[in-house]
């Protein structure tokens, strides 16, 4: 029997990564495109881990479901780890991905050092509150022009063993991927409360 599991996001790049790595969980996945009524939470946290701890809970609270949420920073050393907590808006409100990418690599025109890491937090909530919280890192490099067609966000110019994300298909980004490692790091939590109950639609016993 499959459970009930919402994605706080309305990212359809974030959505579709995120499934490929539940897969192996018996999960009916639901995001929040099914609930227009919920506000979209203000990611006003000075930490990863505080964003993903108030996405999650307030997106259990409005659902009444288990919910799963993460946020992702990308910390540049050359830029005393900016964008850091901003990474989703580096280059201003409502600037798209190409912008962010554009804003690195000309702040990064002059930069020898190139070291970069990509962090993410994922936290799971009932409408109680918080159940986890887990982290994930990957270190790498942030490349000095944009490669590969594939992936979102940063992934055309933030490079692992010498290949940008971008340039990597789905199997291979998810092994040296972030959110894989926060998600590793998160199935065996939800095994757990999937073996302890059957349904998680409702999920006022979870504190139990």
């Amino acid at each position: 029997m499959s459970s009930e599991l919402l994605i706080a996001s309305h990212n359809p790049d974030k959505l579709k990564e995120l499934e490929a790595l539940l897969a192996a969980l018996p999960l009916n996945l639901h995001s929040l495109q099914e609930f227009p009524h919920l506000e979209p939470t203000e990611e006003d946290q000075d930490t990863i881990a505080k964003n993903a701890m108030k996405k999650a809970l307030e997106a259990a609270q409005g659902s009444g479901m288990l919910c799963l949420a993460d946020d992702t920073g990308l910390f540049i050393e050359a830029l005393d780890n900016a964008p850091g907590v901003y990474a989703a808006r580096f280059a201003g409100e409502n600037c798209s991905y190409a912008d962010n990418r554009h804003k690195v690599l000309k702040l990064m025109e002059k930069a020898t050092n190139r070291q970069a890491s990509f962090r993410t937090a994922a936290a799971l909530a009932s409408p109680q509150g918080i159940l986890a919280v887990v982290e994930g890192r990957m270190d790498g490099e942030i490349i000095h022009a944009e490669r590969g067609s594939n992936g979102f966000g940063y992934d055309s110019i933030f490079a692992v063993t010498g290949i940008s994300y971008a340039e990597m298909d789905e199997s291979a980004k998810n092994q040296f991927s972030h959110r894989a490692e926060a998600l590793k790091a998160m199935l065996p939590i939800l095994a757990s409360l999937i073996n302890r109950h059957t349904g998680l639609t409702d999920c006022r016993d979870l504190h139990g």
